[in-house]
């Protein structure tokens, strides 16, 4: 894709399966990376030529602060900002106001103040932004709260970014996923991706879970030139998640028939 070689991009969450992919697309096309996480052991092990590692935990200014500093100190520049990084911290009716701040903390706000730290760079390379909806955020799911509410807080809060950072030249976009193989599909599952297809395929119109490389291309797309007219708005990447009703993929008419 083109406008993407040379340039440098910063992923929180970077470490997780679908950060992962994320980052190995980008140094596909010749981008340089700076991962930002808390998990150190999976962030490092992922460090490679032009793959630089911070721990860092994007609920501390001064932590985020350090990663936009590694990422212009190291690379030179910052043109890319992908907000992969959430908690799944959720409790639904009975989360605690403590839940409530943290989760979005981490889902919302982190992703705003290092929007806000990266900027100057952003702008001076009418650089793009690509941040992590869901599938969850159009949808009432059973004992979910904080998770849905912050995801549809965040394609809000893509908009509004889009519009005020466009006299800059900065792009800004979302990506909403559907049921991804990612970390908290695999550890609610001990890794079992069969089962996760599985339980999957009621949910998409193709029967199973997406893959994070699929994930990753669609952020390529919004961060190439390719996409150069886009901005303000959400590629749901769901496998049909979200088109389906709730008469799902059977036809429901034959069974009036019966």
């Amino acid at each position: 894709m083109r406008g993407l070689k040379d340039k440098v991009a910063i992923v929180p969450g970077g470490a997780t399966k679908i950060g992962a992919a994320v980052v190995q697309a980008f140094r596909a096309h010749g981008v340089k990376v700076v991962i930002a996480d808390i998990d150190a052991k999976s962030g490092k092990a992922l460090e490679a030529d032009g793959v630089t590692f911070v721990e860092a935990n994007i609920r501390s200014d001064e932590d985020i602060a350090k990663v936009v500093t590694t990422a212009t100190q190291t690379y030179g520049r910052i043109d890319f900002l992908v907000n992969v990084a959430a908690t799944y911290l959720d409790n639904g009716v009975e989360s605690t106001r403590a839940e409530w701040l943290e989760a979005l903390d981490v889902n919302i706000v982190g992703s705003v103040m290092l929007m806000q730290a990266a900027r100057e760079q952003l702008a001076k390379n009418k650089g793009a932004i690509v941040n992590f909806g869901s599938i969850s955020a159009r949808v009432a799911q059973t004992g979910r709260w904080l998770y849905p509410v912050s995801k549809a807080a965040i394609l809000q809060l893509t908009k509004n970014q889009a519009m005020d950072l466009a006299p800059e030249g900065i792009r800004v976009n979302a990506v909403s996923p559907g049921w991804t193989w990612s970390n908290i599909m695999d550890g609610l599952t001990n890794g079992d991706r069969e089962k996760t297809d599985r339980v999957g395929a009621d949910y998409h119109l193709f029967p199973r879970v997406g893959d994070p490389e699929e994930v990753a291309q669609a952020v390529m797309f919004l961060c190439s030139d390719e996409s150069s007219f886009v901005t303000g708005t959400d590629i749901r990447v769901d496998g049909g998640y979200s088109a389906m009703g709730p008469e799902g993929k059977s036809p429901a008419i034959p069974r009036l028939m019966d």
